[in-house]
């Protein structure tokens, strides 16, 4: 929908808040618009004067929501979101130029819903812009995430069953926390009663997702990003242990949280983590943080080092 500052324009973004959230409080609806409280009620009063049902409830629980009956307008894009929808759907799955692939289908629904010119431009751009194929690719399933989803905005524990990189299976119940979206892969963030503690999950390799009625209490002040970023550095085979002859301030910017955890050691410091792929954890992250460093701990990942020194070795051998 199109999202102007007209007067028009922000009570159509209203009736869209009031539809999603019914019982949205004028402070509420405020501040999804980011306007003053006395402007939100205005733009409920628009919506009113065009004859759409907009009812009020006082008290505690009360707010605004709409009648019973109420037919929103049609969704409309400007030339521009259009565009960037078409792109932002082919840049995260570029499958989508396929008519026959499940989000290309729905990506050719909207198209052909657009007003003419509109649909003209995004038809062209879908048709003429070639995606590289993604070589992993990895899409959740919909209903699966989608259950998930509603079980973490109901704060209600999910039963899933999970098939790991290796192709071993188990189900486990567990507090589903947030859904992350890292680099085109699609992770569950939540707490395992199976293992009693947090843990994240790729949602691809999630096989089914069964709500249960036993409520939970989310974390307080949870920052989702960063707990996936600090875990996803964790619980894998391989012990990790690196010590960095230079201080933790000009190490971090070379260090990514998947590698581990940084602690400062007097004018060095350490990196502890583990992996699941030791040669990669060297040759591709190891080698290219610019400071000397010595692996004082996990035997896989000094192999592989070793192996690594050896070959870059003989290759600037005469």
């Amino acid at each position: 929908m199109s999202t102007g500052t007209s007067p028009t324009a922000r009570a159509l973004r209203a009736l869209e808040v009031l539809r999603d959230r019914p019982g949205t409080t004028a402070e509420q609806l405020a501040e999804k618009l980011g306007v003053t409280d006395r402007a939100a009620r205005r733009y409920v009063a628009i919506l009113r004067e065009a004859g759409v049902p907009v009812e009020s409830e006082r008290g505690p629980y009360g707010g605004y929501r709409l009648g019973r009956g109420t037919r929103l307008p049609p969704v409309s894009f400007t030339q521009d979101e259009a565009l960037g929808l078409v792109m932002a759907v082919l840049d995260g799955r570029p499958a989508a130029t396929d008519p026959g692939d499940l989000v290309g289908a729905a990506l050719g629904k909207v198209v052909r819903a657009l007003p003419e010119p509109i649909a003209r431009q995004a038809a062209v751009l879908r048709e003429h812009a070639a995606a590289a194929p993604d070589p992993y690719p990895a899409h959740p399933d919909p209903a699966v995430t989608g259950t998930l989803v509603e079980a973490i905005a109901t704060r209600r524990r999910v039963v899933i069953g999970y098939r790991n990189e290796r192709g071993d299976e188990w189900r486990a119940e567990v507090d589903p926390w947030a859904v992350v979206v890292r680099r085109a892969r699609w992770y569950l963030l939540c707490h395992s009663h199976r293992s009693d503690a947090v843990r994240t999950y790729r949602i691809d390799r999630v096989r089914a997702a069964e709500p249960t009625a036993t409520a939970f209490t989310m974390p307080a002040e949870l920052d989702p990003v960063a707990l996936l970023e600090q875990h996803l550095g964790t619980g894998w085979a391989h012990p990790t242990r690196v010590v960095f002859d230079a201080p933790l301030e000009q190490v971090a910017p070379w260090v990514g949280p998947v590698m581990g955890r940084l602690e400062p050691a007097g004018q060095r410091c350490v990196l502890i983590g583990s992996t699941r792929n030791p040669a990669m954890y060297a040759g591709e992250w190891l080698a290219a943080v610019p400071f000397p460093f010595r692996v004082e701990g996990g035997p896989e990942l000094r192999s592989a080092v070793a192996a690594l020194a050896a070959r870059l070795t003989a290759a600037a051998a005469d």
